[in-house]
């Protein structure tokens, strides 16, 4: 199945929901191409960024277990660009 680059823009508003959010985001580990997250202490809030490479099912099974998530606001943007079987986008 072809796979799609997303990124998946997260604001943890509760912190007692870190622990779940992990355990979403631990469950898709094998897609995950990287992770960044900053802690807001002056609004008590974290962001965090996730960069995905996927099929679209997969994004989408992973956006609405985040989004499901009490206290946890979510935002995923798809690139336009697929990647091929062979995981590359660019012909390199």
């Amino acid at each position: 199945m072809e796979a799609r680059i997303a990124l998946i823009g997260i604001i943890v508003e509760d912190m007692d929901a870190v622990g779940r959010l992990n355990a979403i985001l631990h469950d898709y580990n094998q897609y995950i191409v990287g992770r960044m997250g900053i802690p807001y202490h002056q609004k008590c809030v974290s962001i965090i960024s996730v960069v995905i490479d996927a099929p679209n099912d997969v994004i989408s099974s992973l956006s609405g277990k985040l989004g499901m998530v009490p206290g946890v606001n979510i935002k995923t943007v798809y690139s336009k660009l697929s990647t091929g079987k062979d995981g590359t986008a660019c012909g390199n």
